[in-house]
């Protein structure tokens, strides 16, 4: 028994073998949690029919368990006498792993609601822009929390988080002035998730690209453009330039001159006029708002202005490519002819 009263570094032997018991004893815990956790609370998870409590006991088994293990570590630099330095040193180390351990923590049950609550939610909706902005929000809570459980930490163990908070803002202003162009297409970027100026998988037309969205995010864009090549366009150009959403557009406008010779008659250029109507009425791939006039006297022809909108859910190609081969038959048919550039030169003979 004297043995165990014996002074070592300013704690009894007998001091020293309770705090490493109590430390061997908190891993053996963590195992019989870990197992608990494997094996009872799975079994009972699994029998459910949410999948959030899944994921949040596959997420939280990691974190819950080492809470023993820093509450042990916590009881045993109390119990044990050190000097004071040293104490700090010790129970500061204690604070900030469990500051870290807790903020662990709640960035996984809040990234496991976002995930399995609140992004399916946003998947039934109408708009689809809602379950890509959701990702970037995950991130950006999951910073917050994490930045929100660093200053904590750091403030609990003495630093002078004013002071560092001002240290960081010299310096964030430097880094601003360093990284303007990424701040800016940052800024646009979260423009483009409040203005919805198009959707993930419409058609758009910004800054000579002609293609459709795959993906938004806070720096950049990319496009596949109808050549079938990805274009990464950044989020400032979306804010300084007037973006044509094709998609949108209830009906694609099609607009054709036809050019007839000048030796049309007034009947002629009627019956033109009502065949090009005629093409298009009924058609399924066509509205009913077009319209065909004699709207001119060119340098060489006499002019017809045919005009009609394609539907959105049919193929604007395709739709055109019928009309035009349906109008070159019917003219040739009634004898009507397309005028080409021509010249008449006059000769006149002087005696």
């Amino acid at each position: 028994m004297e043995y165990l009263n014996k002074d070592f570094f300013g704690n009894s032997i007998q001091h020293w073998t309770i705090a490493l018991v109590v430390l061997i004893g908190s891993f053996v815990l963590v195992k019989i949690l870990y197992w608990i956790f494997s094996s009872v609370f799975k079994n009972i998870t699994n029998k459910t029919k949410t999948n959030l409590d899944d994921i949040l006991l596959k997420n939280l088994q990691k974190p819950l368990t080492n809470l023993v293990v820093i509450s042990a570590y916590y009881f045993v630099i109390s119990y044990l006498h050190f000097e004071q330095n040293i104490e700090l040193i010790l129970v500061n180390i204690a604070y900030l792993l469990f500051t870290i351990n807790i903020t662990s923590i709640v960035s996984k049950i809040v990234d496991a609601l976002i995930s399995e609550v609140i992004l399916p939610i946003s998947k039934k909706t109408e708009s689809s822009f809602d379950s890509h902005l959701i990702p970037v929000i995950q991130k950006a809570v999951r910073a917050i929390i994490w930045s929100l459980g660093i200053v904590i930490g750091l403030d609990n163990i003495g630093f002078d988080i004013t002071a560092m908070i001002a240290g960081l803002g010299i310096g964030g202003l430097a880094l601003a002035l360093a990284a303007q162009d990424s701040v800016k297409n940052i800024f646009a970027g979260i423009m483009i998730f409040l203005d919805k100026p198009f959707k993930i998988n419409e058609r758009i037309k910004i800054d000579g690209y002609d293609g459709t969205v795959e993906d938004v995010g806070l720096r950049s864009t990319r496009i596949r453009t109808l050549e079938g090549r990805i274009v990464t366009i950044p989020n400032c150009t979306f804010t300084d330039n007037s973006i044509i959403n094709v998609t949108s557009q209830p009906a694609l406008k099609v607009k054709i001159t036809l050019g007839l010779t000048y030796d049309m008659n007034e009947v002629q250029m009627q019956k033109a006029i009502d065949i090009l109507q005629d093409i298009v009425k009924g058609q399924d791939a066509i509205t009913n708002d077009y319209s065909a006039g004699f709207n001119g006297f060119g340098d060489f022809s006499l002019n017809i202005l045919f005009m009609y909108y394609v539907r959105p859910e049919s193929h604007w190609l395709n739709t055109q490519t019928l009309v035009n081969k349906e109008v070159l038959r019917r003219f040739n048919e009634e004898g009507l002819e397309f005028a080409f550039p021509t010249q008449t030169i006059y000769k006149k003979e002087i005696n």
